[in-house]
């Protein structure tokens, strides 16, 4: 069994290559929850929603998020009642989050219901959510603390990070299936995600870093920076705000106790000897998905022994 530790697009971009080479059957995701937020009395699980997407092969690819085709006539509507409509849900989405927060009033866990919904896409990846709990992830600015996705949507990113704050970290337990996924595989993944709001948050979840430092499984990371700038979304003013070096090397410190191997863009082979320093093995390649080949051809190199 892969078990993979992933959060955002980047993450579902990789998954669609990993899904080609391997039997879904045998492949786990553990998602981060962090970004999850209540809208219009609604439970929003922005990850989740994107790798399921992706791998269902519904996503919205021009932006990465959401179920392409869409329409948006409820948030057109609701636009018109007078609500704050800057986060974009269409039509078809909103289906997801109607029947996920019903079932979540009604007692079910998100694990239950993240499993519904992936069997109804006709999904057999195991997706598990990292948490059952409460778990917000909220960013301080200089203008105030705001959840995670108002930092990102909303404010687009644009005011100056200084600082993090994972609440109900404390108290939240990994959802049932997660640490056995760890200690099970054979190998682990870490996703080329957002390393201090998509996998940072996943560590968070108690447990969890400990079942990586325990596990058996060769565990290999994938960095989301490249030459000193993420891909996608803001990890260089989250890192700065937290005064870490914003670089692939910036990125392997934080992975340096639990991973094995790091993979790295060939546009920062300069920083190889210093990851290698860490005691990773290192490996080099062209990390930027731009095509379907591309995303293939980089699991294939994580997959490589």
């Amino acid at each position: 069994m892969i078990t993979a530790l992933a959060g955002g697009v980047g993450a579902a971009k990789f998954l669609t290559g990993l899904a080609t080479l391997v039997k879904q059957e045998d492949l786990s995701v553990i998602v981060n929850t962090g970004d999850d937020i209540e809208l219009f009395g609604l439970h929003i699980s922005p990850d989740i929603d994107i790798v399921a997407y992706t791998l269902a092969g519904i996503v919205d690819e021009r932006k990465g998020w959401g179920i392409k085709d869409d329409s948006f006539h409820c948030l057109e509507m609701l636009k018109k009642y007078g609500l704050e409509t800057w986060f974009s849900l269409g039509d078809r989405d909103l289906a997801t989050h109607i029947h996920r927060s019903d079932l979540l009033r009604k007692g079910f866990t998100l694990s239950q219901v993240t499993n519904e919904f992936v069997q109804a896409l006709g999904l057999k990846v195991k997706l598990f959510p990292m948490t059952n709990d409460k778990f917000e992830t909220r960013i301080r600015t200089n203008k105030g603390l705001v959840h995670f996705e108002e930092y990102l949507v909303r404010n687009q990113a644009k005011d100056e990070v200084v600082g993090t704050e994972f609440v109900g970290a404390n108290a939240a337990k990994p959802a049932m299936g997660v640490v056995e996924a760890i200690m099970n595989s054979r190998l682990i993944i870490v996703c080329p995600s957002n390393p201090i709001v998509s996998i940072g948050t996943i560590l968070a979840v108690n447990g969890v870093k400990d079942a990586l430092k325990r596990t058996n499984a060769k565990v290999v990371a994938v960095s989301p920076i490249v030459a000193g700038a993420p891909i996608k979304g803001p990890a260089d003013k989250l890192f700065r705000g937290l005064g870490l070096e914003v670089s692939a090397f910036g990125v392997a410190k934080l992975y340096a106790d639990f991973a094995d191997v790091f993979v790295i863009d060939v546009l920062d082979v300069e920083q190889k000897s210093r990851i290698e320093d860490l005691g990773f093995k290192v490996k080099v390649t062209d990390t930027v998905m731009k095509s379907f080949a591309d995303k293939v051809r980089l699991a294939k190199i994580v997959l490589e022994d």
